[in-house]
């Protein structure tokens, strides 16, 4: 009931109802008070601890990621969060796996003709990804070549084959060639090997980076490729396509699509790593909300706590640290900080909140994604995610009339629900804030599917998305903790503050625009 209710009713004549109107002002007052609590000097404090080189960079994996998953933790326990996560902890923890190619013990075997042709990883042969399959596998040759359509794949000719995709490696990829990979594997391919015609050179160099360690979330291939999918040198294979009566010139100069069995060629690609399986933190507190029904429904608050860690310094420096204090040690200290204001007496609203640091976005948002396909309460019970990314710095990248960057902060995902409208309401309502909080402007960098909110609205739940932009310290060794705008980021939080508390009292819960659900929203597995 608000005041002007409470006015409106015969009961403002009695004496009981000065006690509530003065016990409703000084509600108002608390919570105006627990925004009070967001400061400067906290936010710069906490961005030097989280950014500071002793962390190492908080690499997914690392020492230093699992230092700060602790350290917010036990902030969240001394703000008398409940543990939110598994095990009656503060913490889920999700599977990792750490690969490396064994480059001496790799081949892909070449078949034909009654010759056995191998290209060692060592010098013919490169992996581009997919995984590496714990048997050899392999079938016979079909060639592809030529401005081939992904949807018009003929996939009988393709199925269990080996396909040897030759492709002019001296110009660009042709269009289309991003879908073609995962066309090939929903044909049925067996593996997809690219015939380069790359300078020697340039291919030794990148020979090199193969060796490296790669993990993945759960040990799972990364990204639509799932199986194994490499690059050999042509040079290993003239004799093979002479034997078919072809050659890689010949495939490559074909300018129409060019899909062909290669008779008698067999392939087999025999790989072998060694694995590591490792797990990662995030970092979950709830508080708990003061009405017996809404508090059984949610709003999160997300950002991510992980960076680079530790790389090769930059020519020319000796810094090896990426401390990512923008990116985003600014938006996990902004957790933190809206933790303690909404922890204040007076300042919880009616639903509760999930206050949550996630891990593994540098490397394909996996914290989240993670925990949007294996919550710790159920999905359909979250009504809001507000996700913080970037929002320690003023934007490198201002466009049109953007001019008072100091009092401006971009919020993405604004025209997808009314979640829209009510952060317009609330900043209309807190000029004392001197920010406004405007629209995507940088629609063509896709930045609404690169960061952990996406997680939570592929799942259904209405997100906004906090975000200053990219800078020229971006994924830099250079974006440390001395240039964080605190007092900037202190005013971003108060208002995200304010947008929880009107969401969060709300009688109902964000809703959706139809056509932007239908274009958002994956459909449930089961």
């Amino acid at each position: 009931m608000t005041i002007t209710r409470a006015f409106g009713t015969l009961a403002v004549l009695s004496l009981a109802a000065a006690p509530l109107a003065a016990q409703m002002q000084n509600g108002s007052a608390a919570v105006t008070r627990a925004a009070g609590t967001i400061t400067e000097a906290d936010v710069a404090r906490r961005v030097h601890i989280i950014a500071h080189d002793s962390m190492g960079g908080r690499d997914t994996p690392s020492r230093g990621l699992e230092l700060t998953a602790q350290y917010i933790a036990d902030e969240f326990k001394r703000l008398g969060l409940k543990p939110g996560g598994e095990n009656g902890t503060y913490f889920q923890r999700y599977p990792i796996t750490s690969s490396q190619l064994d480059v001496a013990a790799s081949h892909i075997g070449f078949m034909y003709g009654g010759k056995h042709v191998h290209a060692e990883f060592a010098k013919d042969a490169r992996r581009n990804g997919g995984p590496v399959p714990a048997a050899g596998t392999g079938g016979p040759a079909v060639l592809i070549a030529g401005p081939l359509d992904a949807k018009a794949l003929d996939t009988a000719a393709l199925r269990d084959k080996v396909v040897l995709w030759v492709v002019d490696m001296t110009k660009p990829m042709p269009a289309g060639s991003s879908t073609l990979g995962p066309a090939l594997i929903a044909a049925g391919a067996k593996a997809i090997i690219v015939v380069s015609n790359r300078d020697s050179t340039a291919f030794a160099q990148r020979l090199a980076g193969q060796s490296r360690p790669v993990t993945t979330l759960g040990g799972a291939a990364s990204g639509p490729i799932t199986v194994p999918f490499v690059e050999v040198h042509e040079r290993v294979l003239t004799d093979m396509f002479t034997t078919a009566g072809t050659s890689a010139a010949e495939a490559r100069a074909s300018t129409t699509p060019l899909v062909r069995a290669l008779e008698g060629v067999r392939v087999m690609v025999d790989m072998k790593e060694t694995r590591k399986e490792a797990s990662a933190p995030n970092t979950i507190g709830i508080l708990e909300g003061t009405d017996p029904t809404l508090k059984n429904e949610y709003m999160v608050y997300s950002a991510h706590m992980d960076h680079d860690g530790i790389r090769t310094p930059r020519a020319g420096t000796t810094d090896s640290i990426w401390n990512g204090a923008d990116d985003d040690a600014s938006g996990t200290v902004g957790i933190v900080e809206l933790a303690e204001a909404f922890a204040q007496q007076g300042a919880r609203p009616k639903r509760s909140i999930i206050f949550m640091t996630v891990s593994g976005e540098e490397k394909g948002l996996w914290g989240s994604r993670w925990f949007s396909d294996h919550p710790t309460v159920p999905i359909t019970s979250i009504v809001a995610n507000f996700n913080l990314d970037m929002i320690g710095r003023n934007s490198g990248k201002s466009k049109g009339d953007v001019k008072q960057w100091s009092d401006t902060i971009v919020v993405i995902g604004k025209e997808h629900s009314d979640l829209g409208a009510t952060l317009n309401r609330v900043n209309a309502a807190h000029p004392e804030l001197r920010m406004n909080a405007i629209d995507d402007i940088w629609p063509e960098e896709q930045f609404y599917r690169r960061s952990d909110h996406y997680n939570f609205a592929r799942k259904g739940v209405p997100i906004l998305f906090f975000f200053n932009g990219t800078h020229d310290d971006y994924h830099e060794p250079s974006d440390t903790p001395d240039k964080i705008d605190a007092e900037k980021e202190s005013r971003i939080l108060q208002l995200l503050y304010f947008l929880g508390q009107e969401v969060g009292n709300a009688a109902e819960r964000p809703q959706w625009k139809p056509e932007s659900y239908k274009e958002i929203v994956e459909p449930p597995t089961s």
